[in-house]
C-alpha cells in the first residue's frame, strides 16, 4: 500500500470510528511508525480534512462539528490575540465577514486553526498592500467558527467576552 492509499484508509477509519483513534493503533494497522502516521495526518490536514488531535487519539471533525457565528469588535492590532483564542481552544476560524452599508455582506474564507497559521495571516496583513475587512466597519465583524463540540464553542465565546471582543 502506498502513502496515498494509506491516507485514504486513515480517513475512512477516522470517519467510521465514532471516537478517537490513537496514532499507535493506526501505525500498527498499517505496519508503519507512529511518525509516519503523524506525517500522514499533517498531509490530510493540509488537504483541508478536518482532523482533530485529542489526548485519546485522532478524530475526524468533518461531519460532527459544531458551528457558531461570533459577532466581534476590536482593532486591527488585536487580530492576533482574537485568532489565537480560537486556535488555543481547538476551534477553526472558518471565515470573516462584515455587513457593509453600501456593499452588503463581504466575506473571506480563512480556515485558520493553529497559532502558526494565525502568525502567517497577521504577517500577510502587515506586509501586504491591503488591510483586514474589519477596517471598513470600524472593527465590527463576524467569524464563523467550527469546533468539535458546542462546549468548546461556549469556551471560545467566554474567552472572547473576557477579552472584550464579543458583541452582545
Amino acid at each position: 500500500m502506498d502513502g496515498k492509499q494509506r491516507r485514504q484508509e486513515i480517513l475512512k477509519r477516522l470517519r467510521e470510528s465514532g471516537g478517537p483513534v490513537s496514532g499507535e493503533k493506526l501505525a500498527g494497522a498499517f505496519g508503519v511508525s507512529r511518525q509516519v502516521i503523524v506525517q500522514d495526518i499533517a498531509l490530510l490536514r493540509a488537504a483541508d480534512h478536518e482532523i482533530l488531535a485529542t489526548s485519546r487519539g485522532y478524530l475526524y471533525g468533518g461531519a460532527s462539528e459544531a458551528v457558531r457565528v461570533f459577532h466581534v469588535n476590536h482593532t486591527e492590532w488585536e487580530i492576533e490575540e482574537e485568532m489565537n483564542i480560537v486556535a488555543d481552544f481547538g476551534g477553526t476560524m472558518a471565515d470573516v465577514f462584515v455587513e457593509h452599508e453600501s456593499y452588503g455582506e463581504l466575506r473571506a474564507p480563512l480556515n485558520i486553526r493553529t497559532r502558526k497559521q494565525v502568525q502567517e495571516f497577521v504577517e500577510s496583513i502587515r506586509n501586504g498592500n491591503s488591510g483586514p475587512l474589519l477596517t471598513v466597519t470600524s472593527g465590527d465583524h463576524y467569524h464563523t467558527v467550527k469546533a468539535a463540540s458546542e462546549e468548546i464553542l461556549d469556551e471560545i465565546g467566554e474567552e472572547l467576552l473576557k477579552h472584550g471582543f464579543l458583541k452582545a
